[in-house]
């Protein structure tokens, strides 16, 4: 059952007569949204009556997503990226509006990472990974499967589990393992919902600096971070969400202020350059805590 699976998802995309993408220049417009608005039942999710929003991906670039829950993140990826249709405006990738591209053209354009990775079938991690060449099947570049899918498990690290089931895994090793299999994919626009929600320090800060490679390459990255502090440290721009609209939007050292955030997350914060790279921290305003003497003995108390 595994095996036709599997067969079935690869000759799904296996089909002639799609137009292939172009080679992209870095700051060619991979997608962009205009006017969007999207609404789940009588609440507005993305943008209001007064607006929708307005954002620009470029190639060459990571773009952090980032604002608290519930701000609309989630879905303005999702609708970047065709899966989430628009109540009003719309969305363009690759020049074209998203609803023109067939779904073979456009996972030819664009890979996307949800923020759960679920499989009904215990398949291995290797064609898992696979998988993420689907959209190839039946083009010259099907012959760089095996490389395209050896240099993205090597990338992620997850080779040394290679034969091991998919729902054996971590969570942190399941996450890894999705973006294998969108690196795999080769397409020129990410998409990546939460990447590093389910990862250790470490890993953290390998998915964050794969996101850089591949912007270097000459790919458009969107990645939904909650972290702004590696928001700071690896995007080119983050757009601040809050509330269905996009506050801010620009370089983090130039957005990620003191009285912004502060507001937007509802939560006092300082924002200072680090001492070494200049780089944006971002840190909660707490209370004190300070040592007093009692009885004798050391002892601390809140400030």
């Amino acid at each position: 059952m595994k095996a036709t699976a599997h067969r079935a998802l690869m000759s799904m995309f296996a089909v002639r007569g799609r137009e292939l993408p172009v080679p992209l220049a870095h700051g060619d417009v991979v997608a962009e949204a205009r006017g969007l608005r999207v609404r789940f039942g009588q609440r507005d999710v993305l943008g209001c009556a007064d607006g929708g929003v307005d954002l620009v991906v470029r190639a060459g670039e990571v773009l952090a997503l980032v604002g608290p829950n519930g701000a609309g993140k989630s879905t303005l990826l999702a609708a970047l990226a065709a899966d989430q249709d628009a109540d009003g405006g719309g969305v363009r990738i690759a020049g074209r509006p998203a609803g023109d591209w067939s779904a073979a053209e456009l996972a030819l354009r664009r890979a996307v990472l949800p923020q759960a990775a679920t499989l009904s079938f215990p398949f291995p991690v290797e064609e898992v990974v696979q998988m993420g060449r689907a959209p190839w099947a039946g083009t010259a570049s099907e012959d760089e499967d095996d490389k395209a899918v050896a240099e993205a498990m090597a990338a992620t690290e997850v080779g040394e589990f290679a034969r091991r089931p998919f729902s054996a895994l971590s969570g942190g090793e399941r996450a890894r393992v999705a973006l294998a299999r969108v690196l795999a994919q080769r397409a020129p626009l990410l998409l990546l919902d939460e990447p590093t929600a389910a990862l250790d320090l470490r890993h953290q800060e390998l998915v964050l600096r794969i996101c850089r490679a591949r912007a270097a390459a000459g790919d458009a990255v969107v990645v939904v971070l909650h972290d702004l502090g590696l928001a700071a440290a690896h995007a080119d721009r983050a757009a601040v969400l809050h509330e269905g609209r996009v506050v801010a939007d620009g370089p983090p050292a130039e957005v990620f202020g003191d009285e912004l955030l502060s507001r937007v997350y509802r939560q006092p914060v300082e924002v200072f350059p680090h001492p070494r790279t200049g780089t944006p921290l971002v840190i909660p305003k707490r209370t004190g805590r300070v040592r007093t003497v009692s009885g004798g003995h050391g002892a601390e108390g809140d400030r």
